[in-house]
Parts: C-alpha cells; sequence; structure tokens
C-alpha cells in the first residue's frame, strides 16, 4: 500500500523541520565552534560539554525538561505566556526548539573539528595584510572550514529527521502540526498497519544510507583535492 495523504503531510512537515533546524543551527554553531575553537578560557570545557551534552543525554529525558521548561509553570513557558504567545509545547515552533538543542552537537563538532584544522596561521597572515578579525573570519576561516559547514549540515538535517523521543515529548503526535515521520511510523506500528510503517521505515533507512554515502564520498574527494 502506497503511502496516503496523512503520510505525505508527515514527511512535508518533517523535511520542514529539518531544513529550519539546519538553518538555524548554521548561524548559531559557527560562531560557537570558533569560540570554542580559539578561546584558552577556563569556561571552555564547562560550555563543550554542555554543547555536548544532548549526544550522551536520553531523548526523553532531555524532551522532559524541555516539556517543562515551555509549559505554563516553566521559565519559558511564563515569558511566552506574558507576551501574549501562549505555550510552545505541543507546538511546531516548541519542537523546533527541541530539535535544535538535541542536534546542537551535530552542528558544532564538525564546525569546530574544521576550524581547529585550519590552525592559527591562516589568521596571522590574514593579520599581517591589515585585516581586520571580522573579515579575516569570513574571507578566510569560513571558506577553509567548508567540508566541515557541509557535514554539519548533513548530519544537522539527517538527524533532526530522525529524531522520536524528543518530538514525541515536546510536540506529541498531532496532525498536520506535530506528526512528523518518526512518529508517524509509530503510530502506524501501534495500529498494526506494517505495510505502511513499512513505506516509511523503509524511506528512512534509505535516507541514512544517502547521508552516510554522502559524507564518505565528500570526505575522499577532499582527501584526494587537499595536500
Amino acid at each position: 500500500m502506497l503511502p496516503g495523504n496523512e503520510a505525505i503531510e508527515a514527511i512535508l512537515l518533517t523535511v520542514k523541520l529539518a531544513t529550519l533546524t539546519t538553518l538555524v543551527l548554521l548561524l548559531i554553531a559557527t560562531p560557537i565552534a570558533w569560540w570554542l575553537s580559539v578561546t584558552a578560557s577556563r569556561w571552555r570545557a564547562p560550555i563543550s560539554a554542555l554543547v555536548t551534552l544532548p549526544l550522551v543525554l536520553p531523548p526523553s529525558v532531555l524532551g522532559f525538561y524541555l516539556l517543562v521548561a515551555m509549559g505554563p509553570d516553566g521559565p519559558l513557558g511564563r515569558l511566552t505566556l506574558a507576551l501574549g504567545w501562549g505555550t510552545l509545547s505541543f507546538t511546531f515552533t516548541g519542537l523546533l526548539i527541541g530539535s535544535i538543542i538535541f542536534s546542537l552537537p551535530f552542528a558544532v563538532q564538525p564546525i569546530q573539528h574544521a576550524f581547529e584544522a585550519i590552525g592559527p596561521r591562516p589568521m596571522e597572515v590574514a593579520a599581517t595584510l591589515r585585516a581586520q578579525p571580522l573579515d579575516a573570519f569570513f574571507s578566510v576561516a569560513l571558506p577553509l572550514a567548508r567540508p566541515g559547514l557541509v557535514t554539519a549540515a548533513i548530519l544537522s538535517f539527517a538527524h533532526t529527521v530522525g529524531e522520536f523521543g524528543v518530538v514525541l515529548m515536546i510536540g506529541g503526535n498531532i496532525p498536520g502540526k506535530t506528526r512528523v515521520v518518526s512518529t508517524q511510523i509509530y503510530g502506524h506500528v501501534e495500529a498494526m498497519e506494517y505495510a505502511q510503517a513499512h513505506w516509511l521505515a523503509g524511506g528512512m533507512v534509505l535516507l541514512s544510507f544517502a547521508v552516510l554515502l554522502a559524507l564518505s564520498l565528500m570526505k575522499r574527494r577532499l582527501g584526494r583535492v587537499l595536500p
């Protein structure tokens, strides 16, 4: 049986969520990764651990605390209620915030490693040419770190597509609003609709394979190009 309207709706919502999450993460993760790669501050280790925390924290735990924070009695919930926005739990915006936090290390780490691989020499040369730090960052550091940015974008997108625990805790499984592919599969399995679940689960397997293949080919190509 081919996917129905509900499945297509879930796929489109998943693509929308993953795309927005990836774009926001690239904007947030790049300055964080740069700071972590160059700073000697004593705050480097705690902040690095905080950024990496979603890698080791069970998604249900992270989702639970985000749900509490977004609720009417949570700090974020009280703020959004005071601004007249309502609570963010069980909304697409809440889902987006949770996805950004959950996928943050998948964006920060590749970019940070790319910046660290550059080393200080290119920036020192730019400084001798009287380039301002901000100009040197955009004209020297970012272009050299492009492989890390591409890797971060691919991993962030794929990781967001595969989210389940955080998505279910924050957004539930509301059709057309917070129901993404992973929760759609969960719903099909609960209803013993295995044919529909096979279509979506198979698509997830193919996407995961495509992501790993793209990363492998990119690393191979860069290995030939870079000295």
